[in-house]
Formats: C-alpha cells, sequence, structure tokens
C-alpha cells in the first residue's frame, strides 16, 4: 500500500451552468463551501473576474489548496483539489463542486502528493499520511 503526505484531484467539469461559473461571487462562495465540505480550514482566498467572461480562483487552506478556472463560454472549469492529511477529502468537495456547477460530465484524477517511499518518511511515522491512489473517471 502506498502513503503519502497528500491528495491531489485534478478535475475537468463540462457542461456547467455558464451563469454558476462566471459570477465571481458565487465561484469564491462555493470553492470555499468545498473546502469546508471537505474538511479543511481556510486560512484565505483570491478569486477574479475576467472580461468578457471567465472566472480564476484560489481557496489557501491549511491543508493545500483548491483552485479554478473557468470558461463559461465552453460551459467548462477545471478545478484542482489538494488536501493534506487523512482528516480530509477532496472526494467530498469534488461532488459538492459537480452538483453546484451543474457539470454534466466530469473526468477526474487523483494523484498522491509525497510518496512517503521517495521521500523518506518512514511508513509508520506519525504525519497524517493519506493512502491509496485511483484514477477515476
Amino acid at each position: 500500500m502506498e502513503k503519502s503526505l497528500g491528495r491531489h484531484l485534478i478535475a475537468e467539469f463540462y457542461d456547467c451552468d455558464p451563469q454558476a461559473i462566471d459570477d465571481v461571487e458565487f465561484v469564491e462562495e462555493k470553492m470555499k463551501n468545498a473546502a469546508i465540505i471537505a474538511g479543511a480550514t481556510i486560512v484565505g482566498s483570491s478569486f477574479h473576474r475576467f472580461l468578457p467572461y471567465g472566472v480564476s480562483g484560489v481557496v489557501v487552506i491549511s491543508e493545500s489548496h483548491l483552485t479554478i478556472h473557468t470558461w463559461p463560454e465552453y460551459r467548462y472549469a477545471a478545478i484542482d483539489l489538494f488536501t493534506c492529511g487523512e482528516d480530509t477529502d477532496p472526494w467530498k468537495a469534488f461532488e459538492y463542486l459537480k452538483q453546484v456547477f451543474k457539470a454534466k460530465r466530469t473526468q477526474v484524477f487523483e494523484h498522491l502528493r509525497g510518496d512517503y517511499r521517495t521521500i523518506g518518511i518512514p511508513f509508520e511515522a506519525s504525519h497524517k499520511a493519506v493512502k491509496g491512489g485511483v484514477k477515476h473517471e
């Protein structure tokens, strides 16, 4: 079994509600909610709306970060959910965002970050690591 410091979901959201993913206040609120739902502690956030359309933003969490970049004209959002420790679950954030942005299709890959073996951390170390690593579609 693999053990790592964190999990990083790289998600593609297709056929989203274009109004939802073009509203910077809505996107920021939902990204912050996703962090809380994942069990993370929010440190700060920064979001920007582009003209004529599109939103980019980050929620910095004690456990890493959640980011989003949207293309409402294509009904598409690129989302990264990177959490560390066993007490956070990026999949909870993923499912919530899929619902609130009304994504009809998604593609997501989970990457383990900070592999214990590669770093040289003893498997029995007390750091709150995560186990697993699965590709999901």
